[in-house]
């Protein structure tokens, strides 16, 4: 399979987020476009095949996508809590690390693994709205009255 060059990709803010970025092109504080945000998916106690991971990198391009500019990367952790025994046992912890703001993380835990991954972006997709909203709400004006200590 040949290599995709990186001018080339489909720029869309609705695209899956790939699983590493170029260091060349790699902007120093934040991302403008979803294809350029790296997803890191690591998988504990279960097999993932690429599909599933292509297709959890979908979910993401088009969940959080519209935050693309705000992310800096993201890390998805899928694990079996207990192992072949069953139960509620399947856990998704996804971590959005942003751009001059904390970082966001959120999990949701499952019998279903993609029952599981789809609460864990929903999640996340409102965490993000919040957090992304307050960065761009005014900040307080601090009176020259109240500075000095005078009411």
């Amino acid at each position: 399979m040949a290599k995709k060059n990186p001018k080339t990709i489909r720029r869309s803010r609705r695209s899956p987020f790939p699983g590493s970025v170029p260091r060349v092109l790699k902007p120093k504080l934040g991302r403008t476009e979803a294809p350029f945000v790296p997803a890191h998916i690591r998988v504990l106690g279960r097999n993932l095949s690429e599909d599933n991971r292509h297709t959890i990198r979908m979910k993401l391009g088009r969940k959080l996508g519209k935050f693309a500019p705000a992310i800096e990367r993201v890390s998805v952790r899928v694990k079996d809590v207990n192992g072949p025994r069953g139960g509620i046992d399947q856990l998704c912890r996804i971590k959005v690390v942003l751009s001059g703001l904390p970082s966001v993380v959120f999990e949701a835990q499952d019998d279903v693994l993609d029952r599981a991954i789809g609460k864990a972006l929903a999640g996340t997709e409102r965490a993000l709205r919040r957090g992304v909203q307050r960065r761009r709400m005014k900040p307080v004006k601090v009176h020259a009255r109240s500075r000095a200590g005078v009411a």
